[in-house]
């Protein structure tokens, strides 16, 4: 496994920071509750967020969202 001992990241964690990220976005969590530290687990965290930002408001200028599917 490659693991950077001095800066304490990892591939896995960083796909793990992205995928919450991702999550967080897409439900509705603000940007600025970032759980982490570290300059490159939060560039992670917050590349996930800003990719399911960017679907989100795809989806709903498609009018794709969750809430016309349902009504």
């Amino acid at each position: 496994m490659a693991r950077d001992i001095k800066l304490g990241w990892d591939v896995e964690a960083l796909n793990k920071a992205y995928r919450q990220g991702y999550m967080a976005a897409s439900m509705g969590m603000d940007k600025t509750r970032c759980p982490y530290r570290g300059d490159v687990v939060v560039a992670a965290w917050e590349a996930g967020w800003d990719d399911a930002g960017e679907v989100v408001r795809e989806e709903h200028a498609l009018g794709n969202d969750l809430f016309s599917r349902i009504a």
